[in-house]
């Protein structure tokens, strides 16, 4: 386990959905965070389309051009959802990786909206299996010629892909379900929840750790996106947080968390680790804590405020990154 922040790396949800979606917000936004040395930068797999605005800038496309305006940086989904044939998310990948060099990394999850599979004719699947069935599709077809694969769902015969990556391409598991971990750590290479909590992540790290020894697999990387509020004022940070919003959200949707000793959410304490928000300096603090019980990579996500998208990155590259990787 990491001992402290200097070990962690850090990433950026990018501003592709929503109201503040822009060319200019995803492709400047993408140059600014290499140049603050931002180890990665993510995209998310659908739009809210329960939400006002449904722009949505599609995951692998918007890679697709933050690489080509980028040159080093991580690019990763957190997460893909299944309901793409995994032999067109090959050819898609495939030629991300060839375009754009070996660093995607892809975070798959099983998905929260049935609309999203009832459109395609896939309602009632078991949306985990289609998890491990793309993970096994896509190491194959990414590395080799000549596939023949067959399960309940997908069947093909001598299928080949070119362009193929140069390199593995790292499969992560996204969610924060007790599942979601240990399928992480039987056949993943990272695990990735997105707003849970710190007293969470500690079981589930501990979780994953006994099976890897049991199992002899390497420990996943472990990462998160939590929501994150970042402002030059602690006032100006915290406005809008709605805290009696935050602990409801957790006590309805939250059911698969680790609960405190009350059972309910109740407190700030209770849910925490679900938010980051302040100045720099309580930014910095806060993210300690996530590196103590295991996290090692760490995304921050600002949709609370894209409305102030660049200073953000800005307090987080000039004051917040130097400060954790002293």
């Amino acid at each position: 386990m990491i001992a402290d922040s200097s070990a962690m790396k850090f990433g950026l949800l990018m501003p592709h959905f929503g109201g503040h979606a822009s060319r200019r917000a995803v492709l400047d936004g993408a140059v600014l965070a290499e140049s603050f040395a931002f180890d990665s930068l993510w995209v998310e797999p659908h739009s809210e389309m329960e939400a006002a605005d449904i722009t949505f800038y599609e995951a692998l496309t918007t890679l697709t051009v933050i690489g080509a305006v980028t040159t080093d940086i991580t690019l990763g989904t957190g997460s893909l959802i299944p309901f793409r044939h995994p032999v067109h998310t090959a050819i898609s990948v495939g030629t991300l990786c060839s375009l754009v060099g070996d660093r995607v990394v892809l975070g798959f999850g099983a998905g929260t909206f049935d609309h999203e599979f009832d459109v395609i004719d896939m309602a009632g699947m078991d949306r985990v299996g289609l998890v491990r069935s793309n993970a096994e599709i896509l190491r194959r077809l990414l590395a080799n010629d000549g596939v023949t694969y067959r399960d309940d769902v997908y069947s093909f015969e001598d299928i080949s892909i070119e362009p193929k990556p140069g390199a593995p391409v790292p499969f992560w598991y996204c969610g924060a379900t007790p599942r979601s971990a240990r399928l992480a750590a039987e056949y993943c290479d990272g695990w990735m929840p997105g707003r849970t909590t710190l007293l969470t992540i500690a079981e589930r790290v501990a979780t994953m750790r006994e099976m890897t020894e049991a199992n002899g697999r390497p420990m996943p990387t472990v990462a998160v996106i939590p929501p994150t509020s970042i402002a030059a004022t602690h006032d100006l940070a915290l406005s809008g947080v709605n805290l009696e919003g935050l602990l409801a959200w957790a006590n309805k949707r939250g059911k698969w968390w680790a609960k405190p000793p009350s059972g309910q959410f109740a407190t700030a304490e209770d849910i925490e680790g679900s938010l980051i928000a302040g100045t720099p300096d309580e930014v910095v603090e806060q993210v300690g804590r996530f590196a103590e019980v295991g996290v090692e990579h760490l995304v921050f996500d600002l949709r609370m405020n894209f409305d102030r998208w660049f200073a953000s990155v800005e307090l987080l590259g000039r004051e917040v990154l130097p400060a954790l990787r002293a």
